[in-house]
């Protein structure tokens, strides 16, 4: 029999702990792991947490300390060696997505656990093994694949509950992605948990779909409790089954591209994720006359208007963007390694142009090259 060896699984955080008000009663659970905890996150995070948090935590010799605007290089050695003067012996992560990257990468860096706390349902990242690092003025760098998922998340509603709802609505367009995605980059996959992970991003996008309208109209409710678990908890896991071999495409890269644009940067991540799913769509409908891409497309842009996610360049206020400015988002996410490279068809800058100025085109227009799109935009 031949020996196959695969890259390891970091699968699901060690233990998940969910419920209203809970975060409060976890004091006990948070000590197993240390006495000294460094908790980071945004400013705003560890004020608007604090009063479930600092129950949870009283009993530790506990620091405090901000992350700054992002997951930076600079940021990240900054706040290492506050860890190292605090003698900390475990981190805690509280807030968004880059918040919860930045603590999970020191506790990384530094072999330490790391509890993760998300104050909102924004994106995954209080459970993935995944760091992304940008750059100080928030233009995407890299990403980290860490070596374990955290040790604790806590997932408290009551605390969630607190952000805007914008910040959900945000989370639903990248847990959309999932699906998108990983079907196009995996799906012909005969691995089983692969498989699995491609099945549970349909699963999951057929949730978003049935239970979103209900959960925005009641926050708090059933609905919206069950919206926040697949933001959260049930996006993370198609990533822990699938792995390397479940990747992003070219949604994700045209976020990473968008970061690179100042006019971006009040835009969350999963407004520019879900944007992205149309710009993918779109390239697939017009490289292979796919019929069924350009239902898909229709189908979520009458989902995004209902919910409120950005449809075009404008809807992100970015309508008088420069031709050479998005020229430079689009050379960034076609990037050598790009997940772009991911579709099944060639791609180039040039295509890439065309299909971030008519991700609401309602007919498929093909062109002799078949991957070529020639952009509307005026100098």
């Amino acid at each position: 029999m031949t020996s196959t060896t695969f890259a390891p699984l970091m699968v699901a955080p060690a233990q998940v702990r969910r419920g209203a008000g809970i975060l409060a009663s976890m004091g006990d659970i948070i000590a197993s792991l240390g006495e000294r905890p460094l908790v980071i996150g945004g400013d705003l995070s560890l004020s608007v947490a604090a009063p479930f948090l600092t129950p949870a935590i009283a009993s530790l010799a506990a620091r405090q300390i901000s992350y700054g605007n992002n997951c930076s290089e600079a940021s990240l050695e900054r706040l290492k060696l506050e860890a190292t003067e605090h003698d900390a012996d475990f981190m805690i992560g509280v807030g968004g997505g880059k918040a919860l990257d930045t603590a999970k990468l020191i506790a990384h860096q530094l072999r330490l656990p790391v509890v993760t706390i998300p104050t909102s349902a924004a994106t995954c990242a209080a459970w993935t093994a995944l760091s992304n690092v940008y750059s100080e003025a928030g233009a995407f760098l890299y990403d980290v694949a860490l070596d374990r998922c955290p040790d604790l998340l806590i997932l408290d509603y009551d605390l969630v509950a607190t952000a805007p709802q914008r910040t959900l609505i945000a989370g639903i367009g990248d847990a959309l992605a999932k699906w998108y995605e990983g079907s196009v980059s995996s799906g012909s996959s005969d691995h089983t948990l692969v498989i699995a992970a491609v099945q549970q991003a349909r699963v999951l996008r057929d949730l978003l779909f049935q239970k979103t309208p209900a959960a925005l109209a009641e926050p708090g409710g059933s609905d919206w409790r069950e919206v926040v678990d697949a933001c959260v908890l049930l996006a993370g896991v198609m990533g822990g089954l699938g792995g390397a071999q479940c990747r992003t495409v070219a949604a994700h890269a045209v976020h990473n591209g968008l970061t690179h644009l100042s006019k971006s940067h009040g835009i969350l991540h999963g407004e520019k994720v879900a944007y992205g799913i149309l710009v993918q769509l779109r390239l697939e409908e017009i490289a292979q006359q796919s019929s069924l891409a350009y239902a898909a497309r229709q189908q979520l842009i009458q989902f995004y208007e209902a919910v409120g996610l950005p449809r075009t360049l404008a809807d992100m206020n970015m309508a008088e963007i420069r031709i050479k400015d998005l020229q430079h988002a689009a050379a960034i996410a076609c990037r050598p390694g790009s997940d772009i490279f991911h579709l099944p068809f060639s791609m180039t800058p040039e295509a890439l142009m065309g299909a971030l100025v008519t991700t609401t085109a309602t007919e498929i227009k093909p062109t002799a090259a078949g991957t070529s799109i020639t952009p509307v935009l005026t100098p």
